[in-house]
């Protein structure tokens, strides 16, 4: 109780700062809370925005695809660089490179390939996602104690059996831990991916509402869009929670 009452304290200092801020500003730039929110009810109810469904699924239909695809080439590229030592000690070193770099750097590249439709920006966030889960599992594989798997094939467990009952609990934390902020990073890639550049999507609706000055408009998607980053947010915590319990 006292954690979310000093929450909701900073909450409410910051939005009193914004207001009175606001107010002594350009209101063709910046809007205070008392005007954001009547926008934001504007487009809840499809009044400014009534494309705002289509919008949102196409969005939400990006990240899903692009996460799933993170996961798939994110969990065989992990496994096969963590199970063979000698694979994983050529190409990890690259991977962790390539991963280090800023990704909006390829971005232009993945434009001029796949077009301003949707398939840029489920590249871009498959891009982002790939490499954490890759090295999430890379180095959960690398955890795992070797005399655990020792002593499982001594008992006469077969390999599948020996991956399922002794690798995957031991390095289950860390592994959920990588999907995590492969999520984390596929929600802001395919995000990123529409704002600067695209023709449908919640970041199309932002660039509209930006360009024309629609300044509490822009403020009410950039909402309605971190509502949906917290929201896919909370799901990987509870999963990651979840997964610590049963790893514990």
């Amino acid at each position: 109780m006292r954690v979310a009452l000093i929450r909701l304290a900073i909450l409410g200092a910051l939005v009193l700062a914004w207001e009175l801020l606001a107010r002594a500003a350009n209101p063709l730039l910046y809007v205070p809370p008392s005007v954001v929110v009547p926008a934001l009810g504007r487009l809840l109810v499809l009044d400014s925005y009534p494309e705002l469904p289509q919008s949102l699924l196409l969005t939400l239909r990006e990240i899903v695809i692009a996460y799933a695809l993170a996961i798939a080439a994110g969990l065989g590229c992990g496994f096969v660089l963590g199970l063979n030592r000698l694979v994983g000690r050529a190409y990890g070193p690259i991977l962790a490179a390539l991963y280090a770099v800023p990704a909006v750097v390829w971005y232009p590249s993945l434009m001029l390939f796949f077009g301003l439709d949707a398939a840029s920006k489920i590249a871009f966030g498959f891009l982002l996602g790939f490499f954490p889960i890759t090295l999430a599992v890379l180095a959960g594989v690398r955890q795992v104690n070797p005399h655990m798997v020792l002593v499982a094939r001594a008992f006469g467990a077969r390999p599948a059996v020996v991956f399922a009952k002794v690798m995957v609990p031991a390095m289950l934390f860390t592994l959920v831990g990588g999907l995590r902020t492969g999520l984390a990073l596929s929600v802001i890639g395919v995000i990123v991916g529409e704002i600067l550049g695209s023709k449908g999507g919640m970041g199309a609706l932002i660039n509209h509402a930006y360009g024309l000055f629609r300044t509490a408009d822009y403020v009410a998607l950039v909402l309605v869009t971190l509502a949906l980053v917290v929201a896919s947010d909370v799901v990987a915590s509870l999963v990651e929670r979840r997964a610590q319990r049963w790893s514990d």
